[in-house]
């Protein structure tokens, strides 16, 4: 009789009017992928009847499945922000249990954990206090909210021009504060073992054609004569004579000490690097000044690359990776449990995640500063809101046929 497959009409259009309504209602979360109802015919089970003479039973509901299609991507500027530019997902973690995301609308914690809104962590690799990445396995990602370690200075880099036309000091002998003792200075902030910084000054002395004296010291401290330094006839340095207890490891090389007072390590050894240094008919002046130490420094704000990698800037000016968010691939995404809440749990159908950083492989890369939005075309669904409605009706229509043809059979 036409009620069974009337039924099951109905059963079918009503699913399929859920499904479409779920899609129509989650076309604004981020990370959503739309469904599609899968439906499939059922048959009596026997042996009795022929297969020509086989009727239908109705539809039944063979699946649900879903589209993992590449939503857009929209800027938002949050540093939190991550979206997904192809395939795979984001390890959670609740509390160890693990899930799998497609939204990466992320927030940090108290502890410095990276979270979702529901408070699940983001997984990932994580970096060593040197900033070096650990992929041994993964972990929940917290960035530290530590400063990062100072590192003392130990060597200066100098590229001058010491004019060939300056003539030798009269005023002897060589004092700091009498600018009439020498032909040019120039200095440069150095730090200690503690981050503790202080004034390097340098000076350049003429003593003849082609021959220079070199001073050196701190703001607060005693300056002193250093070495000694020549230059060829065609202006470039060539000899490099250290005075004791400073010394010399080749040629624009002086390594000498200054004092530190703050309980950092003292003396602390100092090498001026004066390699390209020239002696040319121009004003003297810098061409290059730099030194290879930094003081500690807090953390400012930090980025993500499309390969994972979280940098966090330093208000030192440094930067150093602090972990590395790592994406999850199945064999077959259509075999993940739908969690709720934008959350897949993996399943023997879907097969066991491959883990591996974003870019490798066939795993998708990560665009910071940006989410993924819902792949749901409205359009299409509210075209395939009209179609379930119309087979709903149909299959209403069929049952109020049979119960017409009932009626006449017992009107008889």
């Amino acid at each position: 009789m036409g009620y069974q497959q009337g039924l099951s009409g109905l059963s079918a259009s009503a699913n399929d009017l859920d499904v479409i309504g779920n899609n129509i209602a989650n076309a604004n979360t981020t990370g959503f992928k739309e469904s599609t109802a899968q439906f499939a015919d059922v048959y009596a089970n026997t042996i009795a009847t022929t297969v020509s003479n086989q009727i239908g039973l109705g539809t039944r509901l063979a699946s649900v499945q879903q589209d993992f299609s590449q939503g857009t991507i929209n800027t938002t500027g949050q540093a939190l922000n991550v979206a997904i530019n192809g395939t795979g997902f984001y390890q959670m973690s609740n509390n160890g249990t693990l899930t799998y995301s497609r939204d990466g609308v992320f927030q940090m914690d108290k502890s410095g954990y990276i979270t979702d809104a529901q408070g699940l962590k983001l997984m990932g690799y994580a970096a060593g206090a040197n900033g070096v990445i650990n992929t041994a396995s993964t972990v929940p990602i917290q960035v530290p909210t530590t400063n990062i370690a100072p590192l003392a200075t130990t060597n200066i880099t100098a590229q001058l021009n010491l004019n060939s036309q300056d003539t030798v000091p009269t005023v002897t002998p060589f004092s700091a504060t009498n600018s009439l003792t020498y032909n040019y200075s120039t200095s440069i902030q150095s730090y200690d073992s503690l981050g503790g910084s202080q004034q390097v000054n340098m000076y350049f002395v003429k003593t003849g054609s082609g021959a220079w004296d070199v001073y050196s010291g701190t703001a607060t401290g005693a300056v002193g004569k250093v070495g000694a330094i020549g230059f060829d006839t065609a202006g470039a340095l060539s000899t490099t004579t250290a005075t004791a207890p400073a010394t010399s490891s080749g040629t624009g090389m002086l390594t000498f000490n200054v004092t530190n007072s703050d309980g950092s390590t003292s003396p602390q050894a100092l090498t001026l690097n004066l390699s390209g240094t020239t002696q040319y008919g121009s004003k003297d002046g810098v061409n290059s000044l730099a030194q290879d130490g930094y003081a500690s420094g807090q953390l400012t704000n930090f980025s993500i690359a499309d390969d994972g990698t979280i940098t966090g800037n330093y208000s030192n000016g440094k930067s150093q990776p602090l972990g590395q968010i790592v994406l999850a691939n199945f064999s077959d995404p259509n075999g993940l449990q739908d969690l709720g809440g934008n959350q897949f749990a993996e399943t023997a159908a879907s097969g066991v995640p491959q883990i591996s950083a974003p870019g490798s492989t066939n795993h998708g890369t990560l665009q910071g500063g940006a989410v993924e939005e819902s792949n749901v075309d409205l359009t299409k669904q509210l075209v395939n809101l009209i179609t379930a409605q119309r087979n709903y009706q149909a299959n209403a229509q069929t049952i109020k046929t049979q119960q017409a043809v009932d009626q006449a059979v017992i009107n008889l």
